[in-house]
């Protein structure tokens, strides 16, 4: 608590001098760091919850697999969601320099982040087993899947707010608090995970409702401390009590957040079309291709670490009325996240089988695995730009391409999918390719309102006008 207070005390004013006239790409590494340092431990928790799991059996391995999706699209929805449109206006506001507008808007920020989150987690709950169904669960596996899914979501509102609020110190440039709590944290889940999940001493063994148990009280905890961080006003931005609710406040998130939002829905949509196509074939091929496309969506993670300072970036500088440099921070996060995700990804295509035999020794389950990641894995640096440009949007207020992006992902893989389900049934190989299609096709079209024209002029409407920019 004492690291997340007295990395929280930096002065505001210089960090927003530094994101409107520092060098682009040392600033911008600079603030990614301390999201890239969570994204690695939290990678690290994945990581080892699933050697838990994978500790349970197959059909334990299969259920996650089938919850993994939802489990990250809460993630994706809160935190670079909701949670990008929060960043997005606070960001605008300090650059406009309306610090009592952007005190405002961490008040509304943390309503809409509770509302979303008890949804979420009714919904889900009370939906669990017929969703993992039509996803292709059955049996062991299914039953597996609504058990894990019931424990998490039970605290998933408690997600929903630590994202929520770490989103509101991000948009003010405050990368640092975020990640010491986020980050002090996993040590605590890494050691609660197991206890809960095989018992100790008198605590007896939940299996893996105890995973879902051991995220849900992480969660809770993270939630406590950041909320004590911003109401002591020690963020850059302050949670006050008191303020009245405005209409306007909330379409200032929500007019970028509910985009955002629907563009995460789509992302995941298209994992769960492509796990339902695989599911299609065994529950072997199925909890292999789940461990494989863990490492996909590890991607995602290592981009936000950069995206969430390209939103306080390019959302500061608009609002200051700096459209080129905001375009020039665009691309450079761009080109950074094509190099780090593309590295992930050839490592994972020439070496596969070391990653996923730490789960499972499941000779099926194997070869789909390393099948998958040898033919998507080295087209992970399409998926780490088209993300990046995403973000980029989001500080720009301006969604509709990210949006025609992720549909042009699921479109790809949904008649892609079927094509091959009809043409080449139970080819795994020709599938995949059909994924690495869908990643090529949103980097292309989330890169088209970044270009600067074309033959015939401006390609879109992309930057706020003046008075767009005034808050």
């Amino acid at each position: 608590m004492s690291q997340a207070v007295a990395a929280a005390k930096a002065p505001a004013p210089e960090r927003t001098r530094r994101i409107l006239h520092g060098p682009v790409l040392p600033t911008l590494l600079a603030l990614a760091a301390p999201n890239l340092v969570v994204m690695l431990a939290q990678a690290t928790a994945n990581f080892l919850e699933s050697y838990y799991v994978g500790l349970l059996g197959v059909d334990a391995l299969a259920g996650a697999a089938l919850v993994f999706p939802l489990v990250m699209l809460m993630m994706m929805m809160s935190a670079g969601g909701i949670g990008g449109g929060i960043s997005s206006a606070i960001a605008r506001a300090l650059g406009a320099g309306d610090s009592d507008r952007a005190d405002a808007l961490a008040l509304h920020a943390a309503v809409i982040a509770t509302a979303f989150g008890l949804l979420c987690s009714a919904l889900v709950i009370l939906f669990a087993r017929p969703l993992y169904a039509l996803m292709g669960g059955e049996g062991a596996a299914l039953d597996a899947a609504v058990a894990y899914s019931t424990a998490l979501f039970s605290g998933v509102t408690f997600l929903w707010l630590m994202n929520g609020l770490s989103a509101v110190l991000r948009g003010a440039g405050n990368m640092r608090a975020p990640a010491w709590v986020l980050t002090g944290g996993v040590p605590g889940l890494l050691v609660l995970s197991p206890v809960l999940i095989f018992g100790a001493g008198p605590l007896p063994a939940l299996g893996i409702v105890g995973a879902g148990l051991a995220l849900a009280i992480y969660y809770l905890v993270a939630t406590l401390i950041l909320l004590a961080v911003l109401v002591r006003g020690h963020g850059g931005v302050r949670l006050r009590r008191g303020l009245a609710l405005r209409r306007e406040l909330f379409a200032a998130i929500l007019g970028v957040g509910l985009w955002s939002s629907l563009n995460t829905v789509l992302s995941n949509l298209c994992v769960m079309a492509a796990t339902f196509f695989v599911a299609r074939t065994s529950m072997e091929a199925l909890a292999g291709f789940g461990l494989g496309i863990r490492i996909e969506y590890l991607q995602i993670p290592i981009v936000f670490g950069f995206g969430t300072a390209l939103v306080a970036m390019v959302g500061m500088n608009l609002g200051a009325g700096q459209a080129h440099r905001a375009r020039r921070i665009a691309w450079t996060g761009a080109a950074v996240a094509f190099v780090a995700t593309e590295a992930v990804g050839l490592t994972a295509a020439f070496f596969p089988e070391p990653w996923l035999r730490l789960f499972t020794d499941d000779a099926e389950a194997i070869a789909t695995g390393a099948l998958y990641l040898r033919t998507v894995a080295p087209a992970y640096g399409f998926l780490g730009v088209g993300l990046a440009l995403y973000f980029a949007s989001q500080g720009a207020g301006r969604m509709t391409w990210p949006l025609f992006g992720s549909l042009t992902r699921l479109a790809i893989l949904i008649v892609g999918g079927a094509l091959m389900s009809w043409w080449r049934p139970g080819d795994l190989a020709a599938l995949c390719a059909v994924m690495v299609a869908a990643l090529v096709g949103i980097a292309l079209v989330n890169g088209l309102p970044w270009l600067r024209q074309l033959p015939g002029g401006p390609l879109l409407k992309l930057l706020p006008t003046e008075s767009e920019r005034t808050p």
